[in-house]
């Protein structure tokens, strides 16, 4: 991770900060993750890394047959319905800071990005060093574009940014923007890799606000551990059954 340039009297007061600030309030103690107690893992460091990533590669190998057909209507879809490329490129912020580039279905035009500083004008938004939170009212996300972010179904192609190791099944949510936008203590979210789903996603989706989302994602990160992925993973299918919690 890129180093950052402060007194190390200062770091410590900031990590400390940190940690007050993480386990807020707003997050219930009756919470169902709550069981997953930080410290309390089996299996833990480079032995727990590996075997995530087994598990990520057999998952994704697993279910990627079982999805071709999907892949290929979706793309037809998207194709027919607006002008533009099938899939979405967009560099992330990854593990450490790493810059990737993350695909998806393209659920907005094709000058999406151009039409942003626009909208973030017209919202009074300003810069933008964070995310545009116009949701599904947003006036670039296409017909198909909408199906797709209700379902889910247009994070798909990110099956293979974990064939690539770029990303896992669960973790925090990858961010669109670098580390010079990040707070000291916002950087505890990127010593895993980032994921497809996470404990954001199922619990404070609604609340778009960074400094409540990088809460839930720090809560994962000190608490990670093979079942309570596993557990992530089926309460996400769970949810994107019953088309909840999708944005």
């Amino acid at each position: 991770m890129q180093e950052l340039f402060r007194p190390p009297n200062l770091i410590e007061v900031e990590l400390k900060r940190a940690s007050e600030q993480a386990e807020d309030p707003f997050i219930s103690e009756k919470a169902w993750w709550h069981k997953y107690e930080s410290g309390s893992q089996l299996i833990s460091g480079q032995a727990y890394r590996i075997l995530k990533r087994v598990m990520d590669l057999f998952i994704t190998l697993l279910i990627l047959p079982v999805f071709l057909l999907i892949f290929i209507a979706l793309a037809i879809a998207i194709k027919l319905g607006t002008p533009g490329p099938i899939i979405f490129r967009q560099l992330r912020t990854g593990k450490d800071g790493r810059r990737f580039h993350m695909y998806k279905f393209r659920t907005m035009v094709a000058n999406a990005e151009e039409q942003k500083k626009e909208l973030a004008d017209l919202n009074d938004l300003g810069e933008l060093d964070g995310p545009l939170k116009l949701g599904l009212n947003d006036p670039r996300i296409t017909r198909v574009g909408r199906f797709l972010r209700k379902t889910s179904l247009d994070e798909l192609p990110q099956m293979f940014n974990i064939i690539k190791g770029d990303m896992s099944w669960v973790g925090p949510r990858p961010t669109s923007w670098g580390l010079t936008s990040y707070e000291l203590w916002h950087t505890e979210r990127l010593d895993t890799l980032p994921g497809i789903t996470g404990l954001w996603q199922l619990c404070g989706r609604g609340d778009t606000e960074f400094e409540h989302w990088v809460r839930w994602d720090i809560a994962y990160v000190r608490r990670q551990s093979l079942a309570f992925d596993l557990e992530i993973l089926l309460r996400t299918f769970l949810h994107v059954v019953k088309q909840r919690g999708a944005h």
